[in-house]
């Protein structure tokens, strides 16, 4: 989440800038780069130019192949999130062969507490009794 916040920002401050530029200019009716202004607004055009052509050549396309691609991009992300869940069982098998802890061992612990705990514990269970019935007295 930060880092959306983070592009946002910068891109805010940087129309904000653009605009503080351009007002700067018609005050003092002056253009810095204007050579790569130029430059510029040169590439800016022939990319529209591209992108009206392209929308232009999309539209004669029969609807069939739109949904061909459709579905083969359906496909193609379907057989990768499969691969990708494969990949994910293999990971979890190999860090369970390499782990030591799939030989885990119970061992008696250190701590006083827990020892009483586990004791009172066992020794109700010996009893006979519930929490339950321990509740009700």
């Amino acid at each position: 989440m930060l880092v959306p916040v983070i592009i946002f920002l910068v891109a805010l401050v940087g129309i904000i800038a653009l605009l503080a530029l351009k007002y700067w200019e018609l005050r003092n009716q002056r253009v810095i780069f204007p050579r790569m202004r130029e430059k510029a607004d040169m590439r800016a055009n022939n990319l529209k130019e591209l992108m009206v052509a392209a929308r232009l050549d999309l539209s004669k396309l029969p609807p069939a192949i739109v949904l061909m691609v459709r579905v083969l991009l359906h496909k193609g992300a379907l057989a990768f999130a499969s691969l990708a869940r494969t990949g994910e069982r293999q990971a979890h098998r190999l860090a369970d062969m390499v782990s030591y802890k799939h030989r885990f061992e119970r061992r008696e612990t250190r701590s006083e507490f827990l020892k009483k705990v586990s004791e009172h514990k066992s020794s109700k269970i010996e009893e006979g009794s519930s929490f339950a019935e321990d509740e009700n007295i």
